[in-house]
């Protein structure tokens, strides 16, 4: 089953799954940390929906650029809504929304989107997949259970926002936690499969959105 890690080159989520065998491939305008055999350092919309190239999909799991969506730099709101810089990063999530698979999850801290698009599904914390600090982290799903914790840890660290300033600070700050990406690989991967087979062995669907 195939999977794209979208807006991810650290190659984090996308190596947790292939680790589960899943044919998994990231893409961003930036080149992969990890191996560049399953990477397409293209636009993310493009390798989404153009499946005469990149073929289909059957999750995506999205990461967009949080620069000028996150609350925590709503001071530059005024200046990034004037110059449409805002808007244009909400286009794009919307667009990565309404990408033509079957399975979405869209993961982005704290922002705007919960305003301008819709509130998110769930909310998960580092300190639930064993890692003792604190960073909310919003999940926007499509057709896919929450996350259910899998490591709950003491120590609420705010490594994330006492980072020093560097040219590489924002890289640091959007890392996908291992802890959170093994998570993923496990529950959505087993997720896909049961889906695959249930749909093989004709049983009825449920709504994930009622759970």
């Amino acid at each position: 089953m195939r999977v794209l890690v979208a807006c991810e080159y650290s190659a984090t989520v996308r190596d947790a799954f292939r680790a589960r065998g899943f044919d998994a491939w990231s893409c961003d305008l930036l080149p992969t940390e990890g191996d560049p055999s399953y990477h397409w350092q293209k636009d993310c919309i493009d390798v989404a929906t153009l499946s005469d190239h990149f073929g289909s999909w059957d999750l995506m799991i999205a990461h967009p650029p949080c620069t000028d969506l996150a609350v925590s730099g709503a001071r530059h709101f005024p200046a990034k809504r004037a110059d449409g810089r805002q808007q244009r990063s909400l286009d794009f999530v919307k667009r990565l929304l309404d990408a033509p698979i079957p399975h979405i999850a869209l993961e982005n801290p704290v922002s705007v989107i919960s305003s301008h698009i819709r509130k998110p599904d769930q909310i998960i914390q580092p300190w639930q997949f064993g890692h003792g600090e604190t960073k909310a982290t919003c999940l926007w799903l499509d057709n896919l259970p929450k996350l259910i914790p899998t490591d709950i840890v003491p120590g609420r660290s705010d490594r994330i926002h006492k980072m020093p300033p560097g040219p590489n600070r924002w890289k640091e700050r959007s890392r996908t936690y291992a802890g959170i990406a093994a998570a993923m690989a496990s529950q959505w991967g087993d997720f896909l499969i049961s889906e695959r087979d249930r749909q093989l062995s004709g049983e009825p669907e449920l709504s994930w959105a009622l759970l």
